[in-house]
Protein backbone atom coordinates (compact mmCIF):
# COMPACT_ATOMS: atom_id res chain seq x y z
CA UNK A 1 0.00 0.00 0.00
CA UNK A 2 2.79 2.50 0.26
CA UNK A 3 5.12 1.58 -2.41
CA UNK A 4 7.58 1.83 -3.53
CA UNK A 5 9.92 2.59 -0.19
CA UNK A 6 12.93 2.03 1.55
CA UNK A 7 13.33 0.70 4.28
CA UNK A 8 16.81 0.81 6.25
CA UNK A 9 17.80 -0.69 8.57
CA UNK A 10 20.96 0.38 10.93
CA UNK A 11 23.58 -1.73 12.55
CA UNK A 12 21.33 -4.93 11.53
CA UNK A 13 24.09 -7.37 13.48
CA UNK A 14 22.37 -5.84 16.36
CA UNK A 15 19.11 -8.19 15.59
CA UNK A 16 20.95 -10.29 12.61
CA UNK A 17 23.47 -12.48 14.41
CA UNK A 18 24.14 -15.67 14.00
CA UNK A 19 21.69 -17.38 15.98
CA UNK A 20 23.91 -19.22 18.40
CA UNK A 21 24.67 -15.86 19.65
CA UNK A 22 21.70 -14.08 19.94
CA UNK A 23 19.09 -13.13 22.66
CA UNK A 24 15.85 -14.19 22.37
CA UNK A 25 14.79 -10.81 22.00
CA UNK A 26 16.70 -10.38 19.10
CA UNK A 27 16.48 -13.82 17.70
CA UNK A 28 12.53 -13.36 17.65
CA UNK A 29 12.82 -9.66 15.88
CA UNK A 30 15.33 -11.66 13.06
CA UNK A 31 12.64 -14.03 12.90
CA UNK A 32 10.10 -11.51 12.07
CA UNK A 33 12.13 -9.69 9.53
CA UNK A 34 13.17 -13.02 7.50
CA UNK A 35 9.44 -13.58 7.41
CA UNK A 36 8.34 -10.16 6.57
CA UNK A 37 11.48 -10.48 3.59
CA UNK A 38 9.88 -13.92 2.46
CA UNK A 39 6.73 -12.82 2.48
CA UNK A 40 6.57 -9.75 -0.25
CA UNK A 41 4.89 -10.46 -3.76
CA UNK A 42 7.60 -10.89 -6.34
CA UNK A 43 5.79 -7.31 -7.79
CA UNK A 44 6.49 -5.17 -4.33
CA UNK A 45 8.38 -2.17 -5.13
CA UNK A 46 10.31 -2.30 -1.97
CA UNK A 47 14.14 -1.51 -1.64
CA UNK A 48 15.86 -2.83 1.86
CA UNK A 49 19.11 -1.24 3.01
CA UNK A 50 21.27 -3.14 5.54
CA UNK A 51 23.92 -1.53 6.83
CA UNK A 52 26.30 -3.04 9.90
CA UNK A 53 30.06 -2.93 10.73
CA UNK A 54 30.68 -6.29 11.22
CA UNK A 55 29.13 -8.58 8.57
CA UNK A 56 31.14 -11.72 9.69
CA UNK A 57 28.72 -12.23 12.63
CA UNK A 58 25.17 -12.07 10.38
CA UNK A 59 23.10 -14.60 9.95
CA UNK A 60 23.69 -16.87 7.36
CA UNK A 61 19.82 -16.96 6.52
CA UNK A 62 19.63 -13.42 5.65
CA UNK A 63 21.55 -13.74 2.50
CA UNK A 64 20.13 -18.06 1.75
CA UNK A 65 17.60 -17.28 -0.30
CA UNK A 66 17.65 -15.30 -3.83
CA UNK A 67 15.77 -12.51 -3.08
CA UNK A 68 16.68 -11.49 0.50
CA UNK A 69 19.73 -9.68 0.08
CA UNK A 70 20.89 -9.42 -3.23
CA UNK A 71 23.86 -7.09 -3.36
CA UNK A 72 26.32 -6.53 -0.99
CA UNK A 73 28.56 -2.80 -1.31
CA UNK A 74 31.56 -2.70 1.51
CA UNK A 75 32.19 0.89 1.84
CA UNK A 76 35.97 1.19 3.26
CA UNK A 77 37.56 3.66 5.28
CA UNK A 78 38.08 7.07 3.29
CA UNK A 79 41.60 6.95 1.40
CA UNK A 80 44.03 9.65 1.32
CA UNK A 81 42.20 12.05 -0.95
CA UNK A 82 38.81 11.70 0.80
CA UNK A 83 40.48 12.29 4.26
CA UNK A 84 41.65 15.77 2.71
CA UNK A 85 38.34 16.64 1.83
CA UNK A 86 37.00 15.75 5.01
CA UNK A 87 38.74 17.81 6.85
CA UNK A 88 37.80 20.06 4.45
CA UNK A 89 34.62 19.87 4.94
CA UNK A 90 34.16 19.48 8.24
CA UNK A 91 37.12 22.38 8.45
CA UNK A 92 34.84 24.96 6.33
CA UNK A 93 34.86 28.22 8.20
CA UNK A 94 37.26 27.01 10.79
CA UNK A 95 40.39 29.61 11.11
CA UNK A 96 43.21 27.90 11.17
CA UNK A 97 46.98 28.78 11.67
CA UNK A 98 50.26 26.65 10.94
CA UNK A 99 48.61 23.34 10.78
CA UNK A 100 50.87 20.70 8.34
CA UNK A 101 47.56 19.37 7.18
CA UNK A 102 49.59 16.16 5.12
CA UNK A 103 50.66 15.07 8.46
CA UNK A 104 47.45 15.35 9.62
CA UNK A 105 45.67 13.61 6.53
CA UNK A 106 48.62 11.10 6.94
CA UNK A 107 48.10 10.35 10.56
CA UNK A 108 44.40 9.56 9.92
CA UNK A 109 45.25 6.78 8.04
CA UNK A 110 42.14 4.24 8.75
CA UNK A 111 40.15 6.62 10.13
CA UNK A 112 36.16 6.57 9.32
CA UNK A 113 34.54 9.96 8.55
CA UNK A 114 33.15 10.08 11.84
CA UNK A 115 36.72 10.27 13.37
CA UNK A 116 37.32 12.64 11.22
CA UNK A 117 34.74 15.15 12.25
CA UNK A 118 35.13 14.55 15.70
CA UNK A 119 39.26 15.43 15.80
CA UNK A 120 38.06 18.71 13.70
CA UNK A 121 35.47 19.18 16.63
CA UNK A 122 38.06 18.74 19.30
CA UNK A 123 40.27 20.72 18.03
CA UNK A 124 37.81 23.51 18.08
CA UNK A 125 36.95 23.11 21.66
CA UNK A 126 41.14 22.65 22.66
CA UNK A 127 40.97 26.32 21.04
CA UNK A 128 38.39 27.96 22.46
CA UNK A 129 39.50 27.01 25.51
CA UNK A 130 42.42 28.65 25.13
CA UNK A 131 41.00 31.51 23.29
CA UNK A 132 40.04 33.69 26.48
CA UNK A 133 37.33 35.31 24.40
CA UNK A 134 39.54 35.96 21.54
CA UNK A 135 39.14 34.83 18.05
CA UNK A 136 38.98 31.17 17.48
CA UNK A 137 42.32 29.99 15.64
CA UNK A 138 43.09 26.36 15.85
CA UNK A 139 46.36 25.18 15.42
CA UNK A 140 48.72 22.39 14.88
CA UNK A 141 48.78 21.44 18.86
CA UNK A 142 44.75 21.85 19.06
CA UNK A 143 44.61 18.87 16.23
CA UNK A 144 47.90 17.16 18.39
CA UNK A 145 45.69 16.74 21.52
CA UNK A 146 42.41 16.15 19.78
CA UNK A 147 44.01 12.83 18.38
CA UNK A 148 46.04 12.18 21.45
CA UNK A 149 42.32 12.31 23.36
CA UNK A 150 40.32 10.34 20.45
CA UNK A 151 43.13 7.46 20.09
CA UNK A 152 45.04 7.40 23.38
CA UNK A 153 42.57 8.43 26.21
CA UNK A 154 39.20 7.44 24.05
CA UNK A 155 40.24 4.09 24.68
CA UNK A 156 38.32 1.02 22.80
CA UNK A 157 34.73 2.26 23.19
CA UNK A 158 36.26 5.67 21.46
CA UNK A 159 37.63 3.36 18.61
CA UNK A 160 35.06 1.32 18.28
CA UNK A 161 32.58 4.24 17.61
CA UNK A 162 34.41 6.68 15.53
CA UNK A 163 36.51 4.27 13.85
CA UNK A 164 39.69 5.10 15.07
CA UNK A 165 42.22 2.97 13.29
CA UNK A 166 45.02 5.93 13.47
CA UNK A 167 48.41 5.59 14.56
CA UNK A 168 48.65 7.63 17.54
CA UNK A 169 52.58 8.28 17.24
CA UNK A 170 53.64 11.66 15.77
CA UNK A 171 54.16 11.07 11.66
Amino acid sequence: MLTPATIILEDVDLIGTERQHQTISANALLFELLNQMDGLADDTDLLFVLTTNRPEILEPALAARPGRIDQAIEVPPPDESCRRRLLELYGAGLKTEGVDWDRLVERTTGASGAFIRELLRKAAVFAAEDSNGDELLIEQRHFDESLAELVVAGGTLTHSLLGAHVRSSPA
